[in-house]
């Protein structure tokens, strides 16, 4: 199975000025995990994760000033829609994280979650014989 079999096709795209509380708000009404945060002047484009924000609010920072800049991962590893599952979800192992931007070309057109992928095996490994 592949990465575009799993991706969520819903990419939330955020500018870096936004505040971690619009981000969130932004998440919650698209019932995402993670926006994609595009910044020319940083480089590109770069991950913002509902971990970032909770990490933020855990260290007692307002979500309300934060910006979401702040709190970006810029060193992003990307998959492509022909990636395989196996090669993402050892992608996210190695790097420790548990998503994915998922680029065509130069074009954010997903995002793949460690989520995504336990929902594509889980069905094949219940039938599986114990």
């Amino acid at each position: 199975m592949l990465v575009r079999d799993a991706m969520s096709t819903v990419v939330l795209t955020i500018g870096p000025t936004h505040t971690l509380r619009q981000a969130a708000a932004l998440m919650s009404t698209r019932r995402v995990g993670a926006a994609v945060v595009h910044d020319p002047d940083a480089g590109g484009l770069g991950i913002l994760t509902e971990r970032d924000i909770l990490n933020s609010v855990g260290l007692g920072q307002s979500p309300d000033t934060e910006r979401v800049h702040d709190h970006t991962t810029d060193d992003v590893v990307f998959a492509t829609p022909s990636w395989t599952l196996e090669e993402a979800a050892r992608a996210m192992a190695h790097g420790g994280f548990r998503h994915l931007i998922v680029l065509e070309g130069d074009e954010p057109v997903g995002v793949v979650s460690v989520r995504d992928v336990i929902r594509c095996w889980a069905p094949a490994r219940q039938h599986a014989p114990a």
